[in-house]
């Protein structure tokens, strides 16, 4: 007879967004399986609690370069991130005043006491790109940038974007 186990969902999740979530391009989103628990396994499915969050510097910002907001695009949209009073760098440089890219495409902000998730909604740009290519679906689209610290956790408080609209023609 074998022994119950719990498992934890909070600390599988943060293990897998470093090892997956950036430097992901928006072609190729990370979608994780969520593998079945063994059937002698009790999963603790609480909310996760937040985690440390880098502290940012007054003033801080990031916002779009292009395009601008209420603008009509064609694919593939090329989107330039700019960043005011902080440093890009790769994820997983813990340099003080740094950070990398995520952008948010057709979402609200996330949890911010959580690793921003990995997802064809929230791309990670880890590799601390500075602009992308994106093709999106024609029609209306609201997009947002937000600052991940070296985990991919937002900063507090958080470095995030005024959301813009652009139509793709």
């Amino acid at each position: 007879m074998t022994t119950a186990r719990p498992v934890s969902i909070v600390t599988g999740i943060g293990a897998l967004m470093l090892i997956v979530g950036c430097g992901q391009q928006e072609d190729d989103p990370v979608v994780a399986d969520e593998a079945a628990p063994e059937a002698d396994a009790v999963v603790v499915a609480a909310t996760p609690a937040a985690m440390p969050r880098t502290v940012s510097p007054e003033g801080a910002s990031v916002f779009f370069i292009t395009p601008a907001d209420g603008d009509t695009v064609s694919n593939p949209v090329e989107i330039e991130f700019g960043i005011e009073g902080m440093v890009v760098v790769a994820a997983g440089v813990n340099d003080a005043h740094s950070g990398h890219h995520h952008l948010l495409v057709d979402t609200d902000a996330p949890d911010m006491g959580l690793p921003i998730p990995a997802d064809a909604n929230h791309i990670h740009f880890g590799d601390a790109s500075t602009s992308t290519e994106l093709t999106l679906e024609p029609g209306q689209h609201t997009l947002r940038l937000l600052l991940g610290d070296h985990l991919h956790i937002p900063h507090n408080p958080p470095i995030i974007s005024a959301p813009i609209t652009i139509t793709v023609k």
